[in-house]
């Protein structure tokens, strides 16, 4: 596997793989990470990651030449996440190939993160996430080395609300 820098010409296979993500996560019964409808059909979700693609540090995970992971680095925090004192990278996406589970390529993207930051001379890498049903996604941050801080809710469009957890992990 080869990590390298991506952009805007990944966004089609991103999509892909958050496509794919969305559907390993449906067939498990887990739809109050993502939902059920792909992400490529929805135009903001869309919007958000071409944005994604073009300001922030893309990282691409390949094998034989084939985007397997994603992840997504940046300086600016997202809206809902509580400010630090201190300068920080902040994991955005992160998503890999489902079909690939279990063979390394997020905890390989996280410790490319980890250089990333420890290369911009900053010493905290914080990352949000999932933290409804059993808790799965931050316990599986958590073997990579990450550290829950606080908890934090999205509204969403329904009334309901995302519940989320902020992780973080000093280098």
């Amino acid at each position: 596997m080869e990590i390298r820098t991506g952009g805007p010409e990944d966004l089609p296979a991103t999509l892909a793989l958050l496509d794919g993500a969305i559907a390993w996560l449906t067939a498990r019964g887990r739809t109050g990470q993502w939902g059920t409808r792909p992400w490529s059909s929805r135009p903001p979700a869309v919007e958000r990651v071409t944005r994604y693609a073009e300001e922030y540090l893309l990282r691409a995970a390949e094998t034989d030449g084939r985007l397997v992971g994603v992840c997504v680095l940046a300086e600016e925090k997202p809206d809902y996440a509580p400010p630090v004192d201190e300068p920080e990278l902040y994991l955005r996406l992160l998503v890999t190939d489902r079909s690939l589970s279990g063979s390394g390529i997020g905890a390989a993207l996280v410790e490319d993160a980890v250089a990333e930051t420890r290369r911009r001379g900053i010493r905290l890498l914080r990352v949000d996430c999932y933290a409804g049903d059993d808790g799965r996604l931050v316990r599986q941050y958590e073997t990579l080395g990450f550290t829950r801080a606080q908890p934090f809710t999205v509204p969403r469009e329904e009334g309901a609300h995302w519940p989320g957890r902020i992780l973080e992990r000093r280098v």
